[in-house]
């Protein structure tokens, strides 16, 4: 959106999308007071309303500025009327956005800011402040504006200094739009005040006259795809879903619910379920799907995707949700965050009507070929890894075994029922989980529940997690088993603790030792120390973290039973014994070849699934 021969500085360029964007969005009025930090902004909104774009109010006094822009919104009203209007609007105050320079202008804010709290008005809030380098050094007009406004507002979020990169544009837009969905209550129906505070570095001015914005209809797609997220419909709308049903995939992250299998299987969709979602299974299901993903010739016929829960599992799933060519449909019931991560969903919703999990005139409509090419592809997958996991594959020892952890992960697997729970620990045990669940049960009823601490997908506190878990589990007649990484489980070794007044518990928790962290291998790290002279010794060090712990030792110390199991016929063994109290079984592994086998294993997946198209 610049001039040939006319290089506008990055602080230009955003301060434009930024208006360009609260445009498209139904911003109608802007009110500014001077300042020299917020100079972009300023040249921006001169533009756009030379444009028609917006209706620019300038006030020397920030106070003032701040209370006119509540009383543009609160005075809007044929909205308060019910009748919306032809921006999007669903009813309720419009958005009106504010914008200063930095210090004590910022706070200058703040009455207006309160009122708009209290009132439940949406105020945008665009504050000018000095780049991270100079904050905390004396410079001139810089204090900390950073949560200024405390707990009056809806949003807050401070975004760097932009310096041209490349997405830097989509990804200012993207955080805009969560700040103007937040400001309009569009997800919890509490409207209010937003905070946006925008580092600019110089120069803050645009060279030359900047080249005339192009009609709307021909601005960069990263303006019409952040520009598209309309109002979140009322709990028990029945929201029309993008693209065209007949290739939309459902993709179910961790507490989806089963509701997500159930529209899947409805209208006849694909389905790619993370183990701890409550929505595996059944005969959508597609089988290690992230390797399925990775063959163009079918992920490339996507156009749609319905999002359950938080996928947080899969690069290859990311990668889908952001690409351009496909529509993204987010259902996110509650008032928090959506997940967004690509930028991309151009709808999110509370939820889906009742009928999307009844058959439907959409499914089926290209007589169930899309379904059908990937049921194909997830046959073939499963077959591959049936294969690598066999008791052939792995009889000469787990030690000296390929993929001895993924088959460690199927024996354990195979052997819960309906009425186990399943806790499973971050890292590369849930990544072998998403490769296996499934595989040993031919019926979806027979699943387990899985569990797992996906909010931030650490290695945190896992142990005592599970052990909580079983004594809920425990109360309803369930039996619970985790599966863990060595890290994981001495990250958390005080939770094996239980004092001799506390209540017992029944678990057994399965420990897939490799002496390290292997889950590093199979990341950009483990080829960078493939690559480089020295990397393999600071990746052992820094990444690999080998431990060398004695976890026989180690659970004698807490009075916990431990077993080591060298094989997948030790280890059934073992999981078909009774629980009692607390007990370890020990699966030592080898991560030498974890990154190669990984890479193998995807790239055997992905051959058989090219001869099913």
């Amino acid at each position: 959106m610049n001039g040939p021969g006319s290089p506008v500085p990055p602080s230009v360029a955003a301060a434009r999308a930024v208006v360009a964007d609260l445009a498209l969005r139904g911003v109608r009025d802007v009110v500014l007071a001077p300042g020299s930090r917020s100079a972009p902004l300023a040249y921006a909104l001169a533009e756009a309303a030379d444009r028609g774009l917006v209706t620019l109010h300038v006030r020397v006094d920030e106070r003032s500025a701040g209370f006119l822009a509540l009383g543009l919104s609160r005075g809007s009203e044929p909205v308060l009327r019910g009748t919306g209007g032809d921006d999007g609007q669903t009813g309720g105050p419009r958005p009106v956005a504010v914008v200063t320079t930095s210090g004590t202008a910022v706070a200058n804010l703040h009455p207006a800011v309160l009122e708009a709290h209290h009132a439940g008005l949406p105020l945008v809030l665009l504050t000018a402040d000095r780049p991270h380098e100079l904050r905390g050094t004396g410079a001139s007009q810089t204090t900390d504006q950073v949560g200024i406004f405390g707990t009056a507002v809806r949003y807050a979020v401070d975004v760097p200094a932009p310096d041209g990169r490349p997405g830097e544009v989509r990804d200012l837009l993207g955080t805009l739009g969560r700040a103007l969905a937040a400001a309009q209550g569009l997800r919890d129906h509490r409207p209010g005040p937003v905070h946006v505070n925008l580092a600019f570095r110089d120069p803050l001015h645009p060279p030359t006259p900047l080249a005339p914005l192009p009609p709307q209809e021909a601005w960069p797609e990263g303006f019409r795809r952040a520009a598209v997220v309309p109002p979140v419909p009322a709990p028990g709308a029945d929201p029309a879903l993008y693209g065209d049903p007949a290739r939309t995939l459902v993709v179910a992250g961790d507490g989806a619910g089963p509701g997500a299998r159930a529209v899947a299987e409805a209208q006849g969709w694909p389905l790619l379920a993370e183990p701890s979602s409550g929505a595996c299974g059944g005969p959508n299901a597609v089988a290690a799907y992230r390797s399925v993903l990775g063959v163009d010739e079918l992920a490339r016929d996507v156009e749609h995707v319905v999002v359950f829960g938080r996928p947080t599992l899969s690069r290859p799933v990311q990668r889908l949700l952001a690409r351009p060519d496909v529509a993204v449909t987010v259902v996110a019931p509650g008032g928090g965050p959506w997940p967004d991560a690509a930028r991309n969903a151009e709808l999110v919703v509370p939820a889906l009507a009742e009928r999307w999990a009844s058959p439907t005139a959409h499914a089926g409509q290209d007589d169930g070929a899309f379904l059908g090419r990937w049921q194909a592809a997830g046959r073939a997958a499963a077959t591959v890894v049936e294969a690598a996991t066999s008791d052939d594959a792995v009889a000469e020892g787990l030690l000296t075994a390929p993929h001895a952890a993924l088959a460690v992960a199927r024996a354990v697997a195979a052997v819960l029922g309906p009425n186990d729970v399943l806790v499973v620990g971050s890292s590369n045990p849930v990544r072998d989980l998403d490769l296996v669940l499934g595989l040993d049960h031919p019926q979806a009823g027979d699943l387990p529940d899985v569990l797992a601490n996906r909010g931030l997908a650490g290695i945190d506190g896992t142990v005592s997690t599970a052990t909580g878990v079983a004594h809920a589990a425990s109360r309803l007649g369930r039996r619970t088993r985790a599966l863990v990484g060595d890290l994981t489980f001495l990250h958390d070794a005080g939770g094996l603790l239980r004092g001799p007044h506390e209540p017992p518990v029944d678990l057994e928790i399965v420990v897939v030792n490799d002496d390290g962290g292997s889950i590093f291998a199979t990341l950009e790290h483990g080829d960078l120390a493939a690559s480089s002279p020295g990397g393999a010794a600071t990746f052992e060090r820094v990444f690999g973290t080998p431990h060398g712990a004695n976890l026989a030792q180690l659970c004698a110390g807490y009075g916990v039973d431990h077993q080591l199991v060298l094989d997948v016929g030790s280890l059934r063994h073992a999981l078909q014994a009774p629980t009692r109290g607390v007990q370890v079984i020990e699966v030592r592994v080898s991560r030498v070849d974890r990154a190669t086998e990984t890479r193998e294993l995807a790239a055997k997946v992905a051959a058989a699934v090219r001869t099913t198209l």
